[in-house]
């Protein structure tokens, strides 16, 4: 291949193709880039900061409610059937509990699980998972007393083989809203 000169045209050049490579993956990779960040937005920002805020004190005040009617929870998850095994201890028995297990990161990995009381066993209370749950979870169990709502809230690591105790932790962050 003949050398080409100063008159021939730049398409011959190999310097100009060098340089309109290295632009055109730049632009190429920062397209796919921006079409990941669109199809996969990230859905742990909170945008009404003010909201959220107001939130945490109704939460405490549900969770203080837990701990002045000495409510403690054991949760046993069976691994094979799926049944949820809650025995509830204190000063309020409602029908239904909801069992809100929560994925910190993920959110299509949270179960929402209702669990009825047992006529024949005062304080167990029965429910039924659709499938296997391992893993950290923050793990929330709502009741009403009087039409007020309690609930207990605890970060767990949750396995099949272990029992899950709600209530057996100080309440964080309401030191200065206790009796």
């Amino acid at each position: 291949m003949p050398a080409a000169n100063a008159a021939s045209p730049w398409y011959k050049h190999l310097w100009p193709w060098i340089i309109i490579g290295i632009l055109a993956c730049s632009v190429t990779l920062t397209l796919s880039m921006v079409t990941i960040a669109v199809k996969n937005p990230d859905n742990l920002v909170n945008d009404n900061y003010y909201e959220a805020g107001k939130g945490i004190n109704r939460s405490l005040d549900r969770e203080l409610l837990a701990q002045n009617l000495k409510m403690r929870a054991s949760i046993h998850l069976d691994d094979v059937t799926g049944e949820v095994d809650l025995r509830l201890s204190g000063d309020s028995h409602p029908k239904t509990l909801e069992l809100n297990l929560i994925s910190p990161t993920q959110p299509e990995k949270d179960r929402k699980i209702t669990l009825a009381r047992s006529e024949t066993e005062q304080g167990r209370y029965i429910g039924q998972l659709s499938d296997k749950i391992e893993g950290r979870r923050f793990v929330e169990l709502l009741g009403t007393q009087d039409e007020h709502i309690w609930r207990m809230f605890e970060e767990e690591l949750v396995n099949h083989d272990k029992d899950l105790l709600l209530g057996d932790e100080p309440l964080q962050g309401a030191e200065d809203l206790e009796k």
